[in-house]
């Protein structure tokens, strides 16, 4: 890709170099997940046209399904005002992309009423066989 550096160098990385990411499915808009890129990861998921994250847990790049298969095919890459947050808007293959098998890891949401996450989405893969968190 031509002037990689010009576009890279763009992102306000952190102090670990590092920046936060939400994948968002294209077609619903549904928040999927959060997670982290480097350099490395940004580059390696526009040459793929797959999200490819920085697992921090594991110090290494992570291919987003590479052990499960839930891939996600990479329509658009936006960064925010700040050019601080990158925004992945995804095809999620198999429509999961949480590791606990559901379609987005924004599953739990806060009753007010009764003080307490709830969870609101239903299991769509056995999560036994899915991969363990990230972080």
């Amino acid at each position: 890709m031509k002037n990689t550096s010009k576009w890279l160098n763009k992102v306000l990385w952190d102090e670990h170099g590092l920046v936060p990411v939400i994948a968002q499915q294209v077609h619903t808009n549904d928040v999927l997940m959060f997670a982290w890129m480097n350099r490395d990861a940004l580059e390696k998921t526009v040459e793929l046209g797959e999200a490819v994250y920085w697992s921090r847990s594991r110090k290494k790049l992570w291919h987003k399904g590479e052990e499960s298969g839930h891939r996600q095919k990479v329509v658009e890459i936006r960064l925010d005002c700040d050019a601080d947050v990158i925004l992945l808007k995804v095809e999620q293959i198999d429509n999961i992309a949480c590791h606990t098998g559901r379609h987005s890891c924004f599953y739990q949401q806060l009753n007010i009423s009764e003080s307490e996450w709830q969870t609101v989405d239903p299991v769509l893969d056995n999560p036994d066989e899915a991969r363990q968190p990230d972080e």
